[in-house]
């Protein structure tokens, strides 16, 4: 089996693979990614081990994961080879363009609204032949708040709510029906550029915000994963 690993910017998803199916997930969060990595591979080498990074791959730990499998396939900014074969751009990092990837495959022939719900809110469509043809990257939920609070002394730092007001009439309230509503209306808004497009929800928040829409959504909380399996399988299928 193949060992699929994305180093995000807060935390560190892995997961066995055998073709496009998912064994068990894992998630890390913590600076001892290394430590992390030897963890999974302690009893089992995999044949090939996939790792998509938002940073760049130093070469000691490139040196060090390595040994750790059979054949090393790294994604990053230094490493840009898969974006071309998948006509992806190239300023993407690899846990977005694998969610491009993973859509592509799940819905052919179709056109696709993907929304990756993290530190980041970012949105990105493909045609019904599978071209990708542009995207946008906006503030998270979480990003939303802590913002506020950063950047203006008088407001407070909120949690997400569970039934966020449309309207605040509070101070407290207020913030959470700006910050909600407001990735609500985005959202409504890139969903109307393309009607026919079927949406698909990820990342952390994914659920947070499906069951506020009254469009039928796929949310898949594992598509980023799911497009470097594909990564990976098109990849022992080249050197065999």
């Amino acid at each position: 089996m193949n060992l699929i690993i994305d180093i995000g910017n807060t935390a560190v998803k892995a997961a066995w693979s055998d073709k496009m199916t998912l064994g068990k997930t894992f998630r890390y969060q913590g600076e001892k990614v290394q430590d992390f990595i030897a963890s999974l591979t302690e009893k089992d080498k995999p044949d090939v081990m996939v790792v998509s990074s938002v940073y760049d791959i130093s070469s000691s730990d490139a040196e060090a994961m390595t040994k750790e499998c059979g054949s090393l396939l790294i994604l990053d900014g230094k490493h840009p080879e898969m974006l071309y074969r998948h006509n992806v751009p190239q300023y993407m990092t690899y846990d977005r363009a694998a969610s491009i990837i993973a859509s592509r495959y799940l819905f052919k022939g179709r056109g696709v609204t993907i929304f990756d719900f993290g530190n980041t809110l970012t949105i990105d469509f493909i045609d019904k032949n599978g071209w990708y043809t542009g995207g946008n990257i906006s503030l998270g939920c979480r990003t939303r708040f802590k913002a506020l609070n950063r950047y203006s002394r008088a407001l407070p730092l909120i949690d997400t709510p569970d039934e966020p007001s449309l309207l605040g009439t509070s101070l407290a309230t207020s913030i959470e029906g700006g910050v909600i509503s407001g990735i609500m209306f985005e959202i409504e808004g890139y969903v109307s550029l393309h009607q026919d497009n079927i949406l698909v929800f990820t990342g952390g928040d994914a659920n947070y915000f499906a069951k506020r829409m009254k469009n039928s959504i796929f949310v898949i909380s594992n598509l980023v994963l799911m497009g470097l399996a594909l990564i990976a399988d098109e990849y022992v299928s080249k050197d065999n």
